[in-house]
């Protein structure tokens, strides 16, 4: 019956789910619909939540190549990298902007984006049948928000208007429901966020040593400012990211390269600018087994993909790598360029700046045939190719990839950068140029105020302080999949993508065809589409 009221959830809000076997198996695996005390016993929603966090670990919608598609390989920054061949149809769709209404990865990323709604519903619905007022399932009941909150945040970056469930799904006709317009799907965001926000605890440490990097306060308060930030409602985003500051629980992390060093002693990972991550954990010869120890293949679907010999560089599937527009306008004396950008043919800076000390193999053509099929590579995932943890997990090559490395969804970096442009925006120019000078300042290697590299911007007017943070969003967050968003909030899109064939419709995805089907025509298409 588990099985059985599982698959009809999936027929109802969207379409068969089109994923790997295992990650059907554990989608079907999941707690029933229907709670008993039994299950409820053992530290109240505790279950349900660690799921949650395997759902953003492991659905492809939330940390895989469709993630990937929508996120990152939509702006002028990224492309989909790996050979020619390999995923074609994603150049057609999402770097040419010819959107396809029924395809794998639009209808993937639906799907798991529904299944986390569905998840969090139903422990909203036990905490509140069984009454749940514990201290640890107050802290479940704020995780569920959470997700739920960013769940549907994603949902509406994505696609405009969407259905608004909000509830337990008990018979068939439950699911169908047609689109909610964004007005109401933001306050829907703003009312989780807020009980979020309440419940969650000021760090990771309230739940304890054996599940890091679990959801904080600091955590509900950065998602709530971005939703903000797309509203332009630069009141509430200056005041939540003073509240994530004051909390005094994060730092800039002394240099850009640290952030990204998922190595044998995880000295990167859950570290100071850390805000939230998706958790990733190898153990000895490949273990991955409990729920400590648990790989995912965020990290094996970015790392150099490599066709032919040597084959000690076919570290992964090669995905998400820079364009050529990326490397033409970032000024090569930006230290940041030297530590995202892995160049094929070259030197990869060795250890001060995020490499090993080693030359990649040349590029020769889009297939890859005797070299690499790419001119670039993503250097904040190339930790992937640590010969220590290869060494340690025992995965040598594309065999296990790096499935080790945490994804890093909210830095603190964000906040800063957030911050200063509110500040812009409200005609705080002082605060907006400090903020910028912390980003700066540490992107130079901390050299200081007297600094040639990257030096100090001044304040001068609104509209110079708007271009120069524009400029910083950027190289920081260079192929993390901010750059789509911003250009669409900015007003931007439409003149710096129209040459790849970006349009203003562009900017919302249509509904999965599918999704309309089984919906018997309620659901309704976006209107441009």
């Amino acid at each position: 019956m588990r099985k059985i009221k599982n698959i009809l959830w999936m027929l109802l809000v969207a379409i068969p789910m089109l994923m790997m076997v295992s990650g059907c198996k554990k989608f079907l695996d999941r707690k029933p619909l229907t709670a008993t005390l039994d299950d409820l016993k053992q530290g109240g929603l505790e279950g349900q939540s660690l799921n949650m966090y395997t759902i953003l670990r492991t659905y492809a919608g939330f940390s895989l190549l469709p993630w990937l598609d929508f996120h990152s390989i939509r702006d002028d920054d990224a492309q989909k990298g790996s050979d020619a061949n390999d995923g074609r149809e994603i150049n057609t769709e999402f770097e040419t902007f010819q959107y396809n209404k029924d395809d794998w990865a639009i209808n993937t990323y639906w799907n798991d984006h529904y299944a986390m709604i569905n998840e969090t519903n139903n422990a909203l619905d036990d905490a509140k049948s069984f009454n749940l007022t514990d201290p640890a399932s107050l802290r479940n009941v704020g995780e569920a928000c959470f997700f739920r909150a960013y769940a549907y945040f994603e949902l509406v970056k994505n696609f405009g208007d969407v259905p608004l469930i909000n509830y337990r799904i008990v018979k068939p006709t439950d699911g169908i429901r047609d689109k909610s317009p964004i007005a109401t799907l933001y306050a829907f965001i703003d009312s989780n966020l807020q009980v979020a926000t309440a419940l969650l605890p000021l760090n990771s440490s309230a739940y304890g040593n054996a599940y890091p990097g679990r959801l904080t306060k600091g955590a509900a308060n950065t998602l709530w400012a971005q939703t903000y930030l797309f509203r332009q409602n630069w009141a509430r985003v200056i005041a939540l990211c003073k509240e994530v500051i004051a909390s005094g629980q994060y730092t800039l992390a002394p240099n850009f390269s640290d952030i990204w060093r998922d190595g044998l002693n995880g000295a990167g990972k859950n570290g100071p600018e850390s805000i939230w991550e998706m958790q990733a954990n190898v153990g000895q010869n490949g273990q991955s087994n409990n729920a400590v120890d648990n790989g995912t293949n965020w990290g094996t679907e970015q790392q150099v993909r490599q066709n032919g010999a040597p084959l000690d560089w076919n570290l992964g599937w090669g995905w998400n790598t820079p364009t050529d527009n990326l490397v033409n306008a970032w000024d090569s004396t930006d230290p940041r360029k030297s530590q995202t950008i892995l160049f094929s043919g070259k030197y990869d800076g060795g250890p001060a700046l995020g490499g090993f000390g080693v030359i990649l193999p040349a590029y020769t053509d889009p297939s890859g045939a005797g070299g690499l099929a790419q001119k670039y590579w993503n250097k904040k995932l190339y930790t992937g190719n640590d010969p220590a943890m290869r060494s340690f997990t025992g995965f040598i090559n594309n065999n296990g990839g790096a499935s080790w490395i945490n994804h890093r969804i909210l830095r603190y970096a964000d906040v800063i950068l957030m911050l200063a442009e509110a500040a812009n925006e409200s005609s705080d120019g002082t605060t907006a140029a400090a903020n910028l000078e912390l980003i700066r300042n540490r992107a130079s290697g901390n050299k200081g105020p007297g600094r040639t590299i990257l030096p100090p911007i001044a304040f001068v007017n609104q509209a110079q302080m708007r271009t120069a943070l524009k400029n910083e969003r950027r190289f920081e967050f260079a192929l993390e999949g901010y750059r789509f968003y911003d250009l669409v909030r900015w007003g931007d899109a439409v003149s710096t993508l129209s040459g790849l064939g970006y349009t203003n419709r562009c900017r919302f995805y249509p509904i999965p065809q599918k999704a309309i089907d089984l919906s018997g025509n309620v659901l309704k298409q976006n209107p441009e589409w």
